[in-house]
């Protein structure tokens, strides 16, 4: 762009002193004709570097996961192929299930045992509890009784006494009164076993027997429901729509679930393309400017992208974790410089970038309408540049 504008700038200098010589050729005019294109472009460009910031480091990143199965075991297929795309919840690979079918297996066989241990204690408390109810109802029914028996022993004792009565009718009152008594107390103690078995409830209302049956039916549920999810976590899955790059796995393989050795490293499509620029080069950069970008793996194409943010975080800020105090060396620390976030629109947000590309790019503020034509021509230049490749073989 500079190029150009000083052929145009010599061809109107020709017009004017050479070819139609409206003005003098002389010293004050070539001082003038050589310093003022100088002074100009100068000017221009420290204008063009506020108002519509360049960056000759743009580069696209993907996220990469790490695919690390959760449970152990040899590997029984791979159905995914290297660099072909995937989409979400396509299965990656898949882990022999049959250790870990026969201990779901295993687990569910003693369901059973336990839910009959469950009401058979429940059972048990609902008789304790009749038992009270029926030893209350006797106790009542042998008090009545004793009542009125000690009533007729009065009866008996005072006819007796005065001659009316038999002394055998009073004798046999005394003694059906002793029997209540031994009746009622006998039903007494079964009333207070009983109660002193159901005194030993839990806060639900439960005997300890049930509390306990109940824990362990419990603690079995959740087992076979780790053994179910472990059976079905023998198939990974995609976590996202990308590609499997440099795939290693192979059926026979053994997978382990440590995150220090994963099965294979994933991909995702999802992309973060990101122009560094110097410090003092954002002063004018806010989220939602025009940006574009060239990237060297399309030549003579012009990505069109918008400003998402700016990453407002740099390395040279971070100081090491750890009990020794910072080194402040002599030499000064270089300055960081900044990371803007950019995103592709319009037809532009489907377009294919592979991961790791590089290129240049700009982007255009609400400052200096004028001068962003000239941003564009360069970096459209620039891009037209990439189609050259300097290799001598």
């Amino acid at each position: 762009m500079e190029i150009l504008l000083l052929l145009i700038y010599s061809f109107f200098v020709w017009l004017v002193f050479f070819k139609l010589k409206w003005l003098p050729w002389n010293i004050v005019s070539q001082v003038i004709v050589i310093t003022l294109p100088i002074i100009s472009m100068v000017a221009m460009i420290l204008m063009l570097n506020v108002v519509a910031p360049s960056s000759s480091d743009v580069r696209v990143t993907n996220y990469v996961v790490q695919i690390v199965p959760n449970v152990a075991g040899r590997v029984i297929e791979v159905p995914v192929e290297a660099n072909r795309p995937v989409r979400k919840g396509d299965v990656l690979f898949r882990i022999d299930p049959t250790p870990y079918r026969q201990q779901a297996l295993a687990l569910e066989a003693k369901l059973p045992e336990l839910e009959a241990k469950l009401a058979s204690a429940h059972a048990y408390q609902r008789e304790l509890d009749q038992q009270l109810g029926g030893a209350r109802s006797q106790r009542a029914t042998v008090a009545s009784k004793l009542k009125l028996a000690r009533k007729r022993l009065e009866q008996t004792r005072e006819l007796a006494a005065t001659g009316a009565g038999s002394r055998f009718d009073f004798e046999q009152a005394q003694t059906e009164v002793e029997n209540l008594q031994s009746d009622l107390a006998s039903i007494s103690a079964a009333g207070a076993q009983v109660e002193q078995k159901l005194s030993a409830l839990t806060e639900e209302g439960d005997l300890s027997e049930v509390a306990q049956a109940r824990a362990a039916l419990v603690q079995l549920q959740a087992q076979i429901a780790e053994a179910r999810w472990r059976l079905q976590q023998t198939v990974v899955h995609a976590p996202a729509d990308g590609t499997v790059v440099n795939l290693q796995l192979r059926k026979g393989s053994y997978a382990v679930a440590v995150p220090l050795a994963p099965a294979m490293s994933f991909v995702e499509n999802e992309q973060w393309v990101l122009a560094m620029f110097s410090q003092n080069e954002l002063a004018n950069i806010e989220p939602g400017n025009e940006a574009e970008i060239a990237l060297r793996t399309h030549p003579n194409r012009i990505i069109k992208c918008k400003v998402d943010s700016i990453v407002w975080s740099s390395g040279t800020g971070q100081l090491p974790i750890g009990g020794r105090l910072p080194e402040l060396g002599a030499t000064p620390i270089a300055e960081g410089r900044f990371a803007v976030r950019l995103r592709p629109v319009g037809k532009d947000s489907d377009q294919f970038i592979p991961m790791g590309a590089q290129g240049q790019g700009a982007i255009y503020t609400n400052h200096g309408t004028i001068l962003h034509m000239v941003r564009r021509v360069i970096l459209r230049v620039g891009t037209k540049l990439d189609w050259l490749v300097l290799k001598l073989h």
